[in-house]
């Protein structure tokens, strides 16, 4: 038992936003290009309230979480940023959220920010797990969807549940 130690594993959160017109808010970051807003969720933070602090200080939106549409594992490690060496695998809730309200304001984070007719996402959204993770929203009917995938080195999807 002394070679024991606890896993470490990342717990993140991530809105597809939808206006009142059914328009979702993308957001266009420098590393990954369009996607929907999202993060880590913080030590002592639970999912919601994680969710809405990062869609706030990406995007300076205000939102109501809605239903959880998917749920992702990213099962793989991956070389490290910003002065991080590794970044650990990764699981990653999805949930339907309803704008409110807020003055969207461009950041480090997110250097572009607009609502998108939903049929023209996935023509913005580039990187394989955005796009697998909106397929999923749009394949949703009330139940969720769970996927289990690697994106390093390069995107490859294991299998994909309804749950």
């Amino acid at each position: 038992m002394a070679d024991f130690k606890l896993p470490v594993h990342i717990t993140s959160a991530a809105g597809i936003i939808k206006n009142s017109s059914g328009e979702i808010l993308l957001i266009r970051s420098e590393r990954r290009g369009w996607e929907f807003p999202g993060g880590m969720i913080e030590q002592g933070e639970d999912i919601i309230s994680g969710l809405k602090r990062e869609i706030f200080e990406e995007t300076g939106a205000e939102v109501s979480v809605g239903e959880l549409f998917c749920v992702s594992s990213n099962t793989c490690v991956e070389p490290g940023y910003n002065g991080v060496d590794q970044v650990p695998p990764k699981t990653i809730f999805d949930f339907i959220c309803s704008y409110k309200g807020g003055e969207f304001v461009p950041n480090e984070e997110s250097l572009e920010m607009r609502f998108v007719k939903e049929s023209d996402v996935l023509e913005m959204i580039t990187a394989p797990v955005y796009r697998e993770r909106f397929g999923a929203y749009l394949e949703y009917r009330g139940r969720p969807i769970y996927m289990r995938y690697e994106k390093y080195p390069e995107f490859r999807k294991y299998f994909q549940i309804t749950i």
